[in-house]
């Protein structure tokens, strides 16, 4: 089944928690401390793959969560990182935010991207000990890993993409130039969902045709099948449009299917576009000229009208012709063209380590917000006094302390940090 939307939720690997231990061996006098620190989390992250080619297997994959890491032990054992979670996604894959907000754009194979960070595993009692302190009981708990929701868009990548009304032809065509086998029928919309084909091509190269679902007019607001499929025109090269030779009005149904292309949020009529005249095989060479005549009046000066046959294999070497001329053209030009600095997207992180710090005053207690003094209250073990006195000593080298006094805190009153929640 073809799937190209779809909704996940992405969640990395917890940080293993440090551990709290003593060296103890035999004629061994105070040992020290040796507990070791906790395993990293694992990280999510998203890879492009020729071999995939639909979002189908996120529609019972929903949760994509990465190993939590390992508890440290005994004797400074560090515990065991947790496994990445690779997903494989078809190339052309966009990583969307709730908000809409592009993540990724995975649009070469094996292109790469860690979504989400695991937590970083917490100290244990060995990372504490000095010289004023020679039997911590303080261990670190482990940094929760990112978890958010996403959503998956797929944008088919192909040299060629074919467009037209239903019943125009596209199936037929493809599977008359390519190694597809799609659904052909004589009734409109026997195309659902988007096909793929390798057209070989002389020089050991070959070609990616793309038969979008046939289009009606309104599409592009909804109607018939809806503009679904029409991002799918986004990243071709060229786009073959392909009309129905028999039918009453040619120019008619040329313009409803420029009128979508051009409705789309991107206007897909720029790009480069060759016309193709199917059905042709009973017609005279008079009525066909005088069909490209009538296409002509509507159509931009420039682009190609070529007529052809594809249920009688009639005229499909020009068209292949005149195609790989104007995909090369096209790719030297993409390739010459200089990069948009601004398109660039945004790397994922997380936040900067800072230590800017923000005291809130609620209505009964305070609120302490800043990225360093959350991570540092997130590895807080909250039933360790030691933990506990600990987080309040950072608190005072930070100055924090000092606002909250200066600020009015009574004794008992509580301070949430993060998630957690401790007494002055």
């Amino acid at each position: 089944m073809f799937v190209d939307k779809t909704h996940v939720f992405i969640k990395a690997g917890n940080g293993g928690h440090g551990h709290v231990s003593f060296r103890r061996e035999k004629f061994v006098d105070r040992g020290g401390p040796d507990g070791g620190d906790g395993g990293k989390g694992g990280d999510v992250i998203f890879v492009a793959s020729r071999n995939q080619n639909t979002l189908s297997r996120f529609r019972f994959q929903k949760r994509l969560v990465a190993q939590d890491g390992e508890d440290g032990g005994k004797q400074r054992c560090r515990g065991k990182s947790g496994e990445d979670i690779i997903v494989e996604v078809p190339i052309g894959t966009m990583l969307l935010g709730i908000a809409g907000d592009v993540i990724a754009d995975l649009a070469q194979d094996d292109a790469r991207v860690v979504v989400a960070i695991g937590g970083q595993g917490g100290y244990g009692n060995a990372h504490f000990k000095s010289s004023t302190r020679q039997a911590p009981q303080i261990a670190e708990k482990g940094e929760p890993g990112q978890e958010f929701e996403l959503d998956l868009e797929l944008k088919l990548i192909a040299d060629v993409g074919l467009v037209g009304l239903p019943n125009a032809g596209k199936s037929t065509l493809l599977a008359a130039l390519s190694n597809a086998h799609p659904e052909i029928n004589n009734y409109p919309f026997t195309t659902l969902t988007p096909n793929l084909g390798v057209v070989a091509m002389p020089g050991n190269t070959s070609l990616l045709f793309a038969d979008i679902p046939g289009l009606i007019e309104g599409a592009a607001e909804g109607k018939g099948l809806g503009d679904d499929f029409l991002r799918h025109i986004e990243r071709t090269l060229v786009i073959l449009h392909l009309i129905d030779a028999t039918l009453i009005d040619v120019r008619e149904a040329y313009k409803t299917i420029q009128a979508e292309l051009k409705a789309y949020k991107t206007d897909l009529t720029a790009r480069p576009q060759i016309i193709v005249l199917n059905k042709t095989e009973d017609m005279s060479k008079t009525a066909v000229s005088q069909l490209k005549t009538l296409i002509r009046s509507v159509s931009p000066p420039k682009s190609p009208i070529i007529a052809i046959s594809a249920e009688a294999r009639q005229g499909l070497a020009p068209l292949l012709r005149r195609i790989t001329v104007l995909v090369n053209r096209e790719k030297t030009r993409q390739a010459h063209q200089p990069a948009d600095e601004t398109a660039q997207l945004p790397v994922w992180r997380l936040p900067d380590d800072t230590n800017t710090w923000k005291v809130e005053r609620l209505a009964d207690g305070f609120t302490v917000s800043g990225n360093k003094i959350e991570r540092f209250a997130a590895r807080t073990d909250p039933d360790n006094p030691a933990s506990l006195y600990r987080l309040r000593d950072i608190m005072k080298k930070m100055g924090i302390l000092h606002e909250l006094i200066r600020q009015g805190i009574k004794a008992g009153q509580p301070i949430v940090v993060g998630e957690r929640t401790i007494r002055y």
